[in-house]
């Protein structure tokens, strides 16, 4: 299985995709969210979760930060701003509810790049499963990961840095 995403060029994320960009919640977060495309997924898989985080956060403020979870895909792809006008998929909280105190609702769904200290690297992880999860919106990745235990395919990745403003 292979990700691509128009919104990563040459190691990149775009600003758009983060605390550079145009678009925002009512409390700042950065939400307009990056496009992949899925390619060569297993014929078995029966849905797709995601992860896009941050572990260069680590070293910030001590803990992988979480910008982006979903569960339930069914199409290979999502597109430029999903996050707020997609259908066909549960998103997850994000690390902004805890980062930020925002509400599990305000920090359900993406929550943009925004690194506070220097440049990091965020990884978008893929799934394939073989079956759909038993999560409802704002679910932990914590609940993600252990929906998914036991029913994981395979993975692909890939990462693109962002630098502060």
């Amino acid at each position: 299985m292979e990700i691509t995403s128009t919104g990563i060029n040459n190691g990149r994320i775009a600003d758009r995709f983060g605390s550079k960009g145009t678009q925002f919640t009512p409390n700042g977060i950065p939400s307009y969210s990056i496009p992949f495309h899925i390619c060569k997924s297993p014929i078995k898989t029966i849905s797709f979760a995601l992860v896009f985080d941050d572990d260069d956060s680590i070293q910030a403020c001590g803990f992988t930060w979480i910008h982006w979870t979903i569960c339930n895909l069914r199409k290979p792809e999502l597109k430029e701003n999903d996050s707020i006008n997609g259908k066909g998929f549960i998103q997850g909280v994000n690390t902004w509810h805890v980062g930020s105190g925002l509400s599990i609702e305000e920090s359900t769904g993406y929550g943009g790049c925004d690194p506070p200290d220097n440049k990091h690297t965020y990884r978008l992880k893929v799934f394939a499963l073989d079956t759909m999860l038993d999560l409802e919106k704002g679910f932990t990745i914590e609940e993600l990961m252990q929906a998914m235990n036991d029913h994981v395919i395979t993975t692909a990745q890939i990462t693109g840095t962002y630098e502060p403003k």
